[in-house]
């Protein structure tokens, strides 16, 4: 909508004289957006107040029984174990938002090592004492019946292994893949039915994901405990090589590219080579000469390599290919020389404003705060549920299946009136608005997320944006330029820029809410044999792929001008789109080539160092040289529409530029 408003497109820049790079008389923009994002933070503020006061995140780190009571350790426990009455129970997804199995969990000496069912057990004195271990108290005179329906038993047990001071089914799996419980493959639920183990998989599955999460995240602490100091060195090395690598672009990237483009065309010359030799040695094989159109579909495509046609398309493929390499090579030659004077003109740009180099520690640290926020909020969201105890019953009962309180149940008016009833644990919840609304409250926690993560992103592309457009358009280095080019950029952005990050950020935290919808739902929907639906939710996910993929190419080139002009959001959008298009080819070469470019850098430190920590430090370090880039790129085409090279209007490129170019400034009139 920003780019195909009801404006006309926007036209080439007119030469101003009292242009000298970024404006620094500038006013706010975006403002209702601004507004609306400040409103929205502290919005998530009261969220997470209100969360942390209601939530207990020590049902994430300690078993909880069905009382709500914490298993805290102690030497002194008799009962060290958590013991679920139906794990099957935990396969249920909203195991994963509140952390607890919608089934009875006690505390238990061991876990059970014995198939058996309590209509079994019932009938044999010595393993009715035996089951009895694994049931609450009050089990005198009653019948199965009514220790089932009042929830005193499990109906069945299963042989189990304690895993983090939890009892989970001893799953198995034969040398066929069948799972086995056990060393069963089949058993008794207690309740006349005989089911297959795999059953259990999905609820040990769930109830194991958060403990499992914490067992490897206690891990990798311990292992960085240990190793500290060498990660630290390799962390460093990887800064070291980072920074050498961007120093040698200034005088190497020429020779890379060139390299890069021999080497293509070099590999599919061999291409073509090998395929022609398969081609001649197919000429005497006994029915190669067959064409695809008879052979058909096959399955096994490895029957198509011995037909001579096959091969005849491959080398029509890669020889179509060869010359069209070849005549871009012929026809954007100019264009490639821009592209790596403009690789070089950058180097040299980061040598001007060294701190920009430093920039992704500020920006690393605001997005650690956000992450932080969002993973502590969610969390104590998710266990913000309170264990809700309803009244249980036999004989009809006026306040069956109402909300009670364990605690003072036997001297209540509900038990005089129902004098066999029982207050019991149903489930965890709550009856409250706050507790009615936890999904809602969820969505907004990760949609923030998103939004705040996108908008702190934004703020260091505008900042950066505008300390090396400051860089560009200064006639005399370093003297026309900012003292402090990168803390003038930031002070810009964030007190006149604050709607329009928050305006472009919003725009693609929207399609990327969007896109975790449709993996849910694909997720949901794994199990149906809908191919159509499956189609469409496939076309829909590749749409809006490419279309966060289109949102971060404007939003990153709008940035820029906003950075420069001082325009609005959808303004600077514009003007950067149809500047970039006036422009297309010179786009598509430069992107490719510095993607190229930086690719083989990180490719270079992750292969020398630390692959994960060095990955993030050359990417900070990259992402850095990447946005100098594009901001010369769009500084260049702006320069080369205002001026003429005159001695009124003279280019502010580089020598270099403007001898690829072949322009040159022409020399002010002698007086």
């Amino acid at each position: 909508l920003c780019i195909v408003g009801k404006g006309p497109p926007s036209e080439p820049k007119k030469y101003d004289p009292t242009f000298k790079g970024p404006i620094y008389n500038r006013g706010c923009t975006d403002i209702v957006c601004c507004i609306l994002f400040i409103i929205c933070i502290l919005g998530y503020v009261a969220v997470g107040i209100l969360a942390w006061s209601q939530g207990d995140p020590r049902k994430v780190i300690y078993p909880t029984d069905s009382r709500g009571q914490f298993f805290l350790p102690s030497p002194f426990m008799t009962k060290p174990l958590l013991f679920y009455f139906n794990i099957m129970k935990c396969a249920s997804p909203m195991v994963l938002l509140e952390f607890q199995c919608p089934t009875t969990q006690m505390c238990v000496e061991k876990c059970p090592d014995k198939f058996m069912t309590l209509l079994k057990a019932y009938a044999n004195k010595e393993d009715f004492k035996y089951y009895k271990n694994f049931c609450k108290e009050g089990l005198e005179g009653l019948t199965v019946t009514q220790i089932l329906s009042s929830g005193l038993c499990p109906a069945m047990l299963t042989p189990s292994k304690p895993f983090t001071r939890r009892c989970f089914p001893a799953l198995g799996q034969k040398k066929g893949g069948e799972i086995t419980v056990g060393n069963n493959s089949k058993f008794d639920d207690g309740e006349g039915n005989i089911r297959d183990a795999k059953d259990l998989v999905a609820g040990v599955k769930n109830a194991t994901v958060v403990i499992e999460a914490r067992q490897v995240a206690m891990k990798i602490f311990e292992d960085y405990t240990q190793s500290w100091y060498w990660i630290l060195i390799g962390l460093v090395i990887a800064m070291l090589i980072s920074l050498l690598f961007i120093v040698l672009l200034r005088f190497l990237a020429g020779i890379m590219v060139w390299v890069m483009i021999v080497m293509v065309i070099l590999v599919i010359g061999y291409g073509i080579f090998h395929c022609s030799m398969e081609y001649v040695s197919l000429k005497s094989e006994a029915g190669s000469n067959v064409t695809l159109k008879d052979l058909g579909f096959q399955t096994d495509f490895s029957v198509y390599l011995h037909i001579r046609q096959t091969w005849l398309a491959f080398i029509i493929i890669l020889a179509i290919v060869e010359v069209v390499i070849i005549l871009l090579l012929i026809f954007l030659r100019n264009r490639i020389l821009i592209a790596i004077a403009l690789i070089k003109e950058a180097s040299r740009a980061i040598g001007y404003v060294m701190s920009a180099l430093f920039y992704p520690l500020f920006t690393f640290a605001l997005l650690s705060i956000v992450i932080a926020y969002w993973a502590v909020t969610a969390v104590f969201l998710s266990t913000s549920n309170q264990p809700i105890y309803k009244v249980f019953n036999e004989t009809a009962c006026d306040h069956s299946r109402k909300i009670c309180e364990p605690a003072n149940f036997s001297t209540s008016s509900m038990k005089a009136e129902c004098p066999d009833s029982k207050c019991l644990f149903a489930f965890y919840g709550g009856e409250t608005v706050y507790h009615k609304y936890l999904i809602g409250l969820q969505f907004y926690n990760v949609f923030l997320f998103f939004w705040c993560a996108n908008f702190v992103t934004a703020l260091g592309q505008m900042t950066l944006a505008g300390a090396f457009a400051s860089y560009y358009w200064a006639l005399v280095k370093p003297d026309d330029m900012p003292a402090f080019p990168i803390f003038s950029s930031l002070g810009r952005s964030l007190r006149y820029h604050t709607g329009s990050l928050a305006f472009g950020s919003l725009i693609l935290s929207i399609i990327q809410i969007i896109r975790v919808l449709l993996e849910y739902i694909d997720h949901k929907l794994q199990g149906t044999q809908n191919k159509c639906t499956k189609f469409l939710l496939c076309c829909l996910k590749c749409c809006f792929w490419c279309l966060e993929k289109f949102i971060k190419f404007i939003n990153r080139n709008a940035y820029i001008m906003v950075a420069i002009y001082g325009k609005n959001f959808c303004t600077s959008a514009k003007d950067a789109f149809f500047l970039l298009m006036r422009n297309m080819i010179r786009v598509a070469v430069l992107d490719k080539v510095t993607d190229f470019l930086l690719f083989l850098g990180k490719l270079l430190i992750v292969g020398l160092v630390v692959v994960v920590g060095s990955y993030l430090i050359a990417h900070g370090f990259f992402s850095v040289y990447a946005m100098c880039v594009d901001t010369l790129f769009l500084c260049f085409l702006e320069d080369l529409e205002r001026n003429d090279g005159s001695a009124e209007r003279p280019y502010l490129m580089s020598d270099r530029l403007l001898k690829v170019l072949n322009k040159k400034n022409k020399p002010e009139p002698a007086e």
